[in-house]
């Protein structure tokens, strides 16, 4: 059976200055997995307005270097963040720039964040949020042994993220991201369709390790507790599932039939 290599790594990469070109042909150093320690910085979201799209694509240059220009990246070890919501991602800026999000890539991520005011934060994430979101290929292989025999790898995600496992207290995925993983903007819940596996993989191991440096932990707990009775064969079938999770051709296209009558 083919699973996801698991790295260390953690969300976005940006910075307000550097030309596309450059940001696209410089090789971003992978840290060791030890928390980073930065001088923590105010951040607070609460006094922006809404994100200029146009304005945070320029602020938004550099993250070509590992998300690609438009936030969909072709190196597997970083995340998709294009179509992601806007609060979602200055919220994760902050979050970097703050110090309180430290794991994986974060040694990488925090002086890129603390380049940004709040606003440029707000700017480019509702750059990233105008952007189309990809996906890639799930696992169709099929489970050769274990409580999943004769199910396809891709499947046995499919199902928790459908329906859940109540009998464990797994609730259903989707109840929060939404049937094809487009999230939920109001609560800032991510939008995961289509998310590298590899990233999703490494996320939902920190979740379910249940240990954070955040000051409001309120959402790492929700996912802390989801996380927590998943297997290491439910995780990378999870996050297997998730690449492939994509909005249908015929659904958006009758979407926009729709749209325009």
């Amino acid at each position: 059976m083919r699973h996801a290599r698991v790295m260390g790594l953690a969300g976005l990469a940006i910075v307000a200055v550097g030309a596309v070109a450059f940001a696209q042909t410089t090789v971003v150093p992978v840290p060791d997995n030890a928390p980073v320690e930065t001088a923590p910085l105010d951040i607070d979201l609460a006094k922006t307005t809404w994100g200029d799209a146009e304005a945070g694509q320029a602020k938004a240059a550099a993250c070509a270097a590992c998300h690609g220009v438009d936030g969909n990246p072709t190196d597997p070890q970083y995340p998709r963040i294009a179509g992601q919501s806007e609060r979602y991602v200055a919220h994760q800026l902050a979050l970097f720039a703050s110090g309180e999000r430290n794991t994986g890539l974060a040694a990488v991520m925090a002086p890129f964040a603390q380049t940004l005011s709040a606003q440029d934060m707000r700017d480019v994430g509702a750059y990233f949020a105008t952007q189309k979101a990809g996906a890639g290929l799930a696992d169709d292989s099929v489970v050769a042994d274990g409580p999943y025999k004769d199910m396809k790898f891709y499947e046995v995600g499919q199902q928790i993220y459908r329906a859940g496992d109540a009998s464990r207290g797994i609730p259903a995925c989707m109840a929060c991201h939404g049937p094809t993983g487009a999230g939920n903007p109001g609560p800032a819940y991510p939008h995961i369709g289509g998310q590298m596996q590899d990233y999703t993989v490494r996320r939902l191991q920190e979740y379910k390790a249940g240990t954070t440096t955040l000051k409001d932990p309120s959402l790492h707990n929700i996912m802390a507790q989801v996380a927590a009775p998943l297997t290491e064969q439910e995780i990378q079938a999870l996050a297997s599932y998730l690449q492939g999770l994509h909005d249908r051709a015929d659904d958006v296209a009758a979407a926009k039939a729709g749209g325009s009558k």
